[in-house]
């Protein structure tokens, strides 16, 4: 398990970060709308997929797969995508690795 905290369906199994503090790696995904949409619309896919997210049927599932909603506002996601661009583009650097 490499996410900072335990999986709900494997509660047993530790996660990376009990012997790594700090150390954190998941796999997230989002949805994005084109620079120029109205507010008003990106307000409402904003309540309406958090309104999923937050039903009881879809938690269900994502558990079942191993995964867990965040939910969030469009700043939110926003922030999530800097912090994770800075913090991988830091371990890019780190490795030395260039494209081919």
């Amino acid at each position: 398990m490499t996410t900072a905290i335990r999986s709900e369906v494997l509660p047993d199994i530790p996660s990376l970060s009990d012997f790594l503090s700090g150390y954190e790696a998941s796999f997230w995904v989002g949805l994005g709308a084109p620079r120029n949409t109205p507010v008003e619309i990106v307000g409402k896919l904003n309540r309406e997929i958090n309104a999923a997210l937050d039903d009881s049927k879809m938690k269900a599932r994502l558990a079942e797969l191993g995964g867990t909603a965040l939910a969030g506002s469009p700043a939110d996601f926003g922030k999530l995508i800097a912090n994770e661009t800075d913090k991988w583009g830091k371990v890019v650097k780190f490795s030395g690795a260039k494209p081919e």
